[in-house]
């Protein structure tokens, strides 16, 4: 494995970082004063970036995206980690899953998601069904051709600004060896289908200005057409994108504690107690070396997880410890940077109070971390017959 940057790579880390530190830390005092990223504002950054030739860059040349390896889309994933994630969306980077398009599917989803004239938004998460997916209780039952579904969603990221979600529904149980569970069956669902809602969610402390979203559904009928892979076959489909989404949360905690630092460093260089530099204290330094040191880690631990994607290689514990490490990184990160600023390292005058709410949930999305330690120890044990 060689992580050296190459010429493209370098280009792209310093086009994006330029992006992120001109058109999105400029808006982020506004949007989290709000809580609210104004609609002409989403419309402006998605703009610059199909200007850019970014938008979609994560997905494949024949659709129309730029078709990035896993390794050079993590280097953009960790350029726009450090900016508020409630504007780095409209950087538009479409589910992967939506790859599994059928032709009729992919003119109507998957080519306007490209071109960023559709955006998209994923629902899994229910408030009985989280780390447990399989105990989802939003149900689709047959009725001909249709499929009626009922149930509600939350925590779903983003769906506020979504033209269509992707939803997993159960639709049937099959027993296993551990007991009943349920079939998942994945659909495409336009907003103002009959039926189905999309509400305002809940008031997070965490990335203020990216919506989380509750998704109701009351004898919605769906076509059979709405149907994204294979009936009961929703899991197939949705692996992939889990791996997906667990190295960008890694990706953007590296790219946040690397710009935590940046605020971390030359302030214990330059903040004077006692007649000289904090910095000069051990206590203080030290904090620098093991953060550096962590945040270094994490870095490498997510590209060689990238890297094992790229090559083709069984990769489901790496992306896990990727997870795993860099969510709990940069809690740490965050944390011994506020105690380096002392007491104005929580005052609004600066972002890093910020930086830390927002770290907390990194933990918790897209997998806790206690799953991503049951994946792990479960990856190292099978083979042993454990």
């Amino acid at each position: 494995m060689n992580f050296a940057l190459n010429e493209e790579q370098q280009m792209i880390v310093d086009t994006v970082r330029g992006f992120v530190e001109t058109e999105i830390y400029p808006h982020e005092n506004e949007v989290e004063r709000t809580g609210i990223v104004p609609k002409e504002l989403g419309q402006e950054i998605a703009r610059k970036c199909k200007d850019l030739g970014f938008f979609a860059c994560n997905m494949p040349e024949e659709v129309g995206g730029a078709g990035l390896d896993h390794q050079t889309f993590t280097l953009v994933e960790r350029e726009l980690g450090r900016g508020s994630m409630g504007l780095t969306v409209f950087f538009g980077r479409p589910s992967g899953i939506l790859m599994a398009c059928n032709d009729e599917q992919r003119e109507k989803y998957l080519i306007p998601a490209v071109k960023g004239e559709k955006f998209d938004a994923l629902a899994m998460t229910e408030p009985d069904a989280g780390s447990d997916v399989r105990g989802m209780k939003c149900f689709a039952k047959p009725d001909g051709n249709d499929w009626i579904v009922n149930g509600t969603k939350h925590f779903i990221s983003h769906a506020n600004i979504a033209d269509f979600v992707i939803v997993f529904i159960a639709t049937g149980e099959e027993e296993t060896p551990r007991g009943p569970k349920k079939k998942i069956t994945c659909f495409l669902v336009d907003r103002g289908t009959p039926g189905f809602e999309i509400r305002n969610g809940y008031d997070s402390v965490s990335h203020r200005g990216y919506k989380n979203c509750i998704l109701s559904f009351d004898d919605c009928r769906l076509p059979s057409s709405a149907i994204l892979g294979e009936v009961h076959k929703g899991f197939d489909i949705a692996n992939d994108w889990l791996y997906a989404t667990r190295i960008t949360v890694a990706a953007t905690c590296v790219g946040r504690a690397r710009r935590v630092f940046d605020y971390a460093l030359p302030y214990a260089a330059e903040r004077k107690q006692f007649g000289k530099p904090i910095g000069a204290n051990q206590g203080v330094s030290f904090k620098l070396a093991d953060m550096i040191t962590e945040i270094d880690a994490a870095d490498y631990l997510t590209l060689a997880a990238a890297w094992r994607l790229d090559q083709k290689l069984p990769a489901n514990r790496e992306i896990a410890s990727a997870k795993l490490y860099a969510s709990e990184m940069l809690s740490r990160i965050t944390d011994e940077a506020i105690q380096i600023y002392g007491g104005m390292g929580l005052m609004d005058d600066l972002p890093l109070a910020r930086f830390w709410r927002d770290a907390r949930v990194e933990r918790i999305w897209d997998g806790t971390s206690e799953i991503q330690r049951h994946i792990i120890s479960r990856d190292l044990l099978r083979p042993l017959g454990a």
